[in-house]
């Protein structure tokens, strides 16, 4: 068993910023593994989800799930890509609190990327049908409203784009 351990990656951005495309980008380094937020709910609710309150509901569950889980991969030195979004200060809590009793090292990635510009790769993405979730314009604009962008007195290692 290795003494290092793995480093976790948080991704903070609005809808289409990118945050799965770094994601998998991150991943291509060697011992890292992406837990996909969408990924697991698609397969464990699929169908369910169909109002942000779904969401919410089911994205408690899973958090809770995956919680010790995460832990327990940095603490064996395998580095995590949470493709999550950090795009909340009470989301960033939940994610510093796995950290917290492993001390591992993170690096929270924002995608500094303009509403119009989502919106834009947001379509893109909607009519490419490649994707488990359609968000329309409205529900964007509605998601988008509780986006915070992450601030230096939430002490995360800040790497922005």
């Amino acid at each position: 068993m290795t003494s290092q351990l793995g480093t976790l990656h948080l991704l903070c951005g609005k809808i289409a910023s990118g945050k799965s495309t770094l994601a998998k980008e991150l991943v291509k380094t060697p011992n890292t593994v992406i837990l996909s937020e969408d990924e697991w709910l698609a397969n464990l609710y699929p169908s369910e989800i169909k109002s942000i309150t779904d969401y919410i509901r089911c994205s408690g569950h899973l958090r809770g799930a995956m919680e010790k889980h995460v832990a327990e991969l940095l603490r064996i030195g395998v580095s995590v890509v949470l493709d999550f979004p950090a795009n909340t200060v009470a989301n960033r809590k939940w994610m510093k609190g796995i950290l917290k009793n492993v001390h591992a090292e993170h690096v929270l990635h924002f995608l500094d990327v303009s509403d119009d510009h989502c919106l834009m790769r947001l379509r893109a993405r909607n009519a490419s049908g490649t994707h488990a979730f359609v968000v329309e314009d409205a529900e964007f604009d509605r998601i988008t409203s509780y986006f915070v962008a992450p601030q230096l007195e939430e002490e995360f290692n800040i790497l922005r784009y």
